[in-house]
């Protein structure tokens, strides 16, 4: 009666986690999604909690274990602004991979569910344990990495190894060497030590992995260590025979694939080529060719100065980048937004899909920020329009508003679908100074005839335009 009890719950609690995914899908209905997870996961923790898996004598365990966490989790919830989201998510898909990792020893060490499998089932058991150990571990150390390069603690450059192919190609024969040693291993010693190398090799792929990749490629780095969390849980949940776990980590694991190659035709890149690493910030394919750099005279503007662009537009189109988010400006923006509005003027935000360092990082940061959600537009559906703006504002962005991806054959970013905001009447790009942006490529953008600089922190620059638009 308890275990179908447990399922039921179960199917219940999976049914809320894909009303989830389709409210999640759209930014009116993000809240509602949100909330289906929420109910999702609770009624899957009840039931696990009151199901037959679990003993009385370990529930006081289990119980603690969620206080610490929960209270983990609020503190973080507290504290992160919405800039340091990125790093969060892939510190979070870190803990999920460790998960995978400590389940499947825990559960290969266990001699009650040892004594289960005999045989072909033994064999089947074995196997699934080292697919949980290596995925696990592979999100493990790949998400920490992220983490890392996210947060600025390390380079953004992607550092390429000798004969790193070759070296990879060893670790995957290896691994699968392995996984046969561990699979008919006749003694829980030997079967740990080869457990311990596969998950030993998976750990150093996964940062060698990740070290591989260079910052223009981590919106897509983000979304692909989501999928490869969710293989882990549902390979935790076959190690574990958990109907909820398999579904919801087929679930995230499908859909951050999907978002994953998604996101490489937004680039113009290939999934592998992406996993193949090189490109990216210092270190990527080499920038503008000496003596092919972008020249010409670069035309700077006050506060005051975009102010009265502003208010003389009739439609203006703005593009957010991490320059934004950086400077927490999002809130300015909406204000200046309003501001125009009720003017009469027309405004629009468009969105590029690796705006930021992880998929959707605007459309959070402008909904946080309370943007009307139907003058947000996507690539897609806006890039036609620059033509018939009078005024193009970007805001801490560079890679997507680079012309050199459609003109210049031989750009790094050659082929990648850029926001054509050159097209506009007037351009304004806000930015600290005349650097290169994260993939390292010079922007000929900035030197366009019709193309303004507005310099200095997004934040305070902001706030000088608004109050001179208010005056």
């Amino acid at each position: 009666m308890e275990s179908t009890l447990s399922s039921s719950a179960y199917l219940g609690a999976a049914i809320f986690f894909i009303l989830s995914l389709g409210g999640l899908s759209h930014p009116e209905t993000a809240r509602r999604g949100n909330l289906y997870g929420v109910i999702g996961m609770t009624i899957a923790v009840v039931a696990t909690l009151l199901g037959p898996m679990l003993t009385r004598a370990g529930m006081p365990w289990i119980i603690g274990a969620m206080l610490v966490g929960g209270s983990i989790g609020i503190y973080a919830a507290r504290v992160i602004r919405m800039t340091q989201m990125p790093e969060l998510v892939a510190l979070m898909h870190s803990l999920v991979g460790l998960a995978a990792v400590l389940v499947g020893f825990a559960n290969y060490l266990d001699p009650v569910i040892g004594a289960r499998y005999t045989g072909a089932e033994h064999t089947l058991h074995g196997i699934e344990t080292c697919l949980g150990v290596l995925i696990g571990a592979v999100t493990f150390s790949g998400s920490i990495m992220a983490f890392l390069k996210l947060s600025g603690r390390i380079s953004g450059r992607p550092v390429i190894l000798p004969a790193r192919h070759a070296l990879n190609l060893a670790a995957l024969v290896a691994v699968i060497v392995l996984g046969i040693v561990f699979s008919g291993a006749d003694s829980i010693g030997a079967g740990t030590l080869a457990l311990l190398l596969i998950t030993a090799i998976a750990l150093a792929f996964g940062v060698h992995m990740v070290m591989a990749i260079g910052g223009a490629d981590m919106p897509v780095v983000v979304s692909m260590l989501n999928s490869y969390s969710g293989w882990a849980a549902a390979a935790t949940g076959f190690m574990l025979y958990n109907d909820l776990l398999i579904v919801t980590g087929a679930l995230v694991g499908s859909s951050g694939a999907i978002l994953s190659y998604i996101m490489c035709r937004a680039m113009n890149r290939r999934f592998l080529a992406v996993i193949a690493g090189g490109f990216g910030t210092d270190g990527g394919t080499p920038t503008a060719i000496e003596g092919e750099r972008p020249s010409g005279e670069v035309v700077a503007v006050t506060a005051a100065e975009t102010a009265e662009l502003l208010r003389a537009a009739k439609s203006v189109i703005i593009v957010p980048g991490y320059g934004m988010a950086v400077a927490q400006a999002q809130h300015r923006v909406s204000e200046i937004t309003d501001f125009l509005r009720k003017q009469g003027v027309q405004v629009r935000f468009a969105i590029h899909p690796v705006a930021g360092r992880m998929p959707g990082h605007m459309n959070v940061l402008l909904a946080e920020a309370r943007v009307p959600y139907d003058i947000v537009f996507e690539m897609d559906e806006i890039n036609d329009e620059f033509p018939d703006t009078d005024l193009a504002m970007v805001i801490g962005a560079n890679d997507i508003v680079n012309p050199a991806a459609e003109e210049d054959p031989a750009s790094p970013l050659a082929g990648m679908p850029v926001l054509q905001v050159w097209k506009a009447r007037t351009s304004i790009v806000m930015k600290r100074s005349m650097a290169s942006g994260y993939a390292g490529v010079d922007n000929p953008l900035l030197f366009r005839e019709n193309n303004r600089m507005l310099f200095g922190d997004a934040r305070k620059t902001l706030d000088e335009v608004y109050a001179a638009l208010r005056a």
